[in-house]
């Protein structure tokens, strides 16, 4: 039977280290980084030490481990977490959980991913650390998706909101066991698309009329949204034919 937290170590205030290091037990793809992402988004608030030093109590660790076990079983998003842990702490019971039948197919993450995006600013600017804590993610796994060509820094060095959004991806593509060199078929087969938009567009791109040019971007983001639907509707159709 899985030990609570404080069973384990009473009411000692714990380290980021020593967190980690109990919480890989049955969260292994966990990481600092992880955790300092969390507390950014105000679901965890250890205290500090006169020095800057981050301390977890009992209810720190129990936190943690709901986040983590809520994010891995249920796929439910931070913002339906914190609403738990706030129902959680006025006493209540939490919201119902999902039903597993109930999880999204590969068309409807497409759609979500797809509105997520489009709803994303696009001056959005992270640094290298930034993009690492809202990932979720540790420096070797970052120079490894860049090594692959999968995460791509702007000229001035920084991240914008859809490369955000791949380091995530990825990440989360990686807790399943695919590694980077697994995902260059998915990089080429988008190039591919990239390729095929190009078709279309390059030619309104080199109109003279700026109405034109605009609606070679407007064109531009309706074949992405397609060819991304039929791709997701491709794979959907695929698996059920497996089941």
């Amino acid at each position: 039977m899985q030990r609570r937290p404080e069973e384990r170590r009473g009411s000692e205030l714990l380290s980021i280290g020593a967190v980690l290091a109990f919480l890989r037990d049955d969260f292994p793809e966990v990481t600092i980084s992880k955790i300092r992402f969390l507390e950014a988004e105000g679901l965890v608030e250890p205290q500090r030490t006169p020095s800057g030093y981050r301390k977890f109590g009992p209810a720190d660790l129990e936190r943690l481990a709901y986040v983590l076990r809520m994010q891995r079983d249920h796929y439910l998003p931070l913002r339906v977490i914190r609403e738990h842990l706030d129902a959680i702490e006025r006493g209540e019971a939490p919201p119902a959980l999902p039903v597993a039948e109930a999880r999204p197919g590969p068309l409807e993450e497409a759609d979500r991913e797809l509105v997520a995006a489009s709803a994303a600013p696009g001056g959005v600017r992270l640094g290298r650390a930034e993009l690492l804590a809202a990932a979720g993610a540790e420096e070797r796994d970052l120079a490894e998706w860049e090594s692959y060509g999968l995460v791509v820094a702007a000229p001035d060095g920084g991240y914008d909101a859809d490369t955000l959004q791949i380091a995530r991806l990825v990440a989360e593509l990686g807790r399943f066991g695919l590694e980077p060199r697994h995902l260059r078929q998915v990089k080429a087969a988008a190039e591919r698309e990239i390729a095929l938009v190009d078709q279309v567009v390059a030619p309104l791109r080199r109109h003279r009329n700026p109405q034109t040019r605009a609606h070679a971007e407007t064109t531009a983001r309706e074949l992405a949204t397609l060819a991304v639907r039929l791709h997701a509707t491709m794979v959907q159709a695929g698996l059920r034919v497996r089941s």
